[in-house]
């Protein structure tokens, strides 16, 4: 998991970049900036809990410590994240464009990307070099801005970011409710920093997949997969929350027309196992590194140890929900077991993480649970047969039907 030399930011990036943003499911929309308008300037001042190493010098936004490396990247880079505020449109838009103002740095780079909410989910991110076109007309619009310097005196900056948004013909959305078989690695790296912000802590519950397209805000289970061993046995629902490993983008569960880089791969088959298996790309990464091993996805110490039950790195079978449709349910406390039935004296088959957003097929009457958030005997049966009290569902979007 780690970050290379980027090419330099030009001091002015202005224009359209066409690119499809797949459906996201997500539980909840975070509170939203009023609605202004179509067109409407990205707040770059605000820096709070959800933004790691930037600061905003009352002129441009910088990083605040252009030493600091996350823990994932392994020390390539220095790197800083902004999450600025939703925007409410005055009216639904299926494109957004940008025009950004940025100092530019030798091996630096600003890289902004853009998701929209429609329908109760979150669209992936999309670099926005230009423009980003939504499957669907979006009613909010979020923005992120990642800084990286190879080197402190290489720290680039960011000035402002002018955003407009209009409709144009909608483009075709990535294929719902993807699933492949890739081999997964132990992240491990407790006390360091996950590309959202998280600080790892002794048996965390969380996934890191090498895109950014599929990062989930910190504390969010806006992006969340569902990862089981190849026999079934085991199931954890978890966030991603990081990015690798080798690649940062290598999106390879989306179709090639969406897919950020190697495009001439098949769909669902990640760079990192080409190159290790098929001597694809010289056996090299995208920062040119030779491939260890075929890893698409990294797991946390306790989704590897405690939801799957792991001893070593193994092929599991990883679903990428937020391409899937349907009724969602957010665990708000967690890890939560996963049972075959709708009582605790059924076996447990996995563990569902905080924040984790789980797919809802129905409900069942089954054993009464005292949870954090109510009393019942509600059991939600998920899409893949088990179950979970709903005294453990913080929230949920979409209706529970009976079973």
């Amino acid at each position: 998991m780690s970050r290379s030399r980027r090419t330099r930011t030009p001091a002015v990036v202005a224009g359209a970049v066409a690119a499809v943003l797949a459906a996201s499911p997500a539980p909840a929309a975070p509170l939203a900036a009023p609605a202004t308008g179509n067109t409407w300037s990205a707040d770059l001042a605000v820096v709070d809990s959800d933004d790691v190493n930037v600061r905003w010098t009352g002129t441009e936004l910088r990083l605040a410590d252009p030493a600091y490396r996350p823990a994932a990247r392994r020390g390539i880079a220095a790197e800083g994240t902004l999450l600025v505020a939703p925007h409410s449109l005055a009216a639904p838009a299926n494109r957004v464009r940008a025009d950004v103002v940025a100092v530019p740095a030798r091996d630096g780079a600003v890289e902004v990307a853009a998701r929209g909410w429609r329908s109760g989910a979150w669209t992936e991110w999309r670099a926005v070099t230009g423009a980003a076109v939504f499957d669907q007309p979006v009613t909010r619009v979020q923005i992120r801005v990642v800084l990286t310097a190879d080197r402190p005196s290489a720290a680039p900056s960011l000035r402002t970011v002018r955003l407009t948004a209009d409709s144009v013909a909608a483009v075709t959305a990535a294929t719902p409710g993807l699933t492949y078989r890739v081999y997964a690695t132990r992240e491990g790296l407790v006390g360091g920093t996950t590309a959202n912000g998280h600080v790892i802590v002794s048996r965390d519950h969380f996934v890191a997949l090498p895109s950014f397209r599929g990062l989930a805000p910190k504390n969010t289970g806006d992006y969340t997969v569902r990862v089981c061993t190849t026999t079934r046995s085991r199931c954890e629902y978890a966030p991603v929350w990081d990015v690798g490993p080798w690649n940062t983008k290598d999106d390879y569960w989306n179709p090639s027309s969406t897919r950020e880089m190697w495009k001439d791969l098949p769909q669902g088959r990640p760079e990192a196992q080409a190159a290790y298996q098929s001597g694809y790309n010289g056996g090299r990464d995208q920062f040119g590194r030779v491939v260890g091993s075929p890893a698409g996805i990294d797991l946390a110490d306790g989704t590897f140890w405690d939801g799957l039950l792991l001893t070593d790195n193994a092929w599991v079978d990883v679903a990428y929900l937020w391409t899937g449709t349907g009724t969602r349910g957010r665990i708000g406390s967690g890890p939560l077991n996963i049972r075959s039935g709708p009582s605790t004296s059924n076996p447990v088959v996995g563990l569902a993480a905080t924040y984790a957003d789980v797919p809802i097929e129905c409900s069942v009457s089954g054993q009464s649970v005292s949870g954090p958030y109510r009393t019942t005997t509600q059991w939600n049966r998920l899409a893949s047969g088990h179950f979970v009290s709903h005294a453990y569902v913080s929230s949920v979007t979409g209706t529970i039907a009976p079973c």
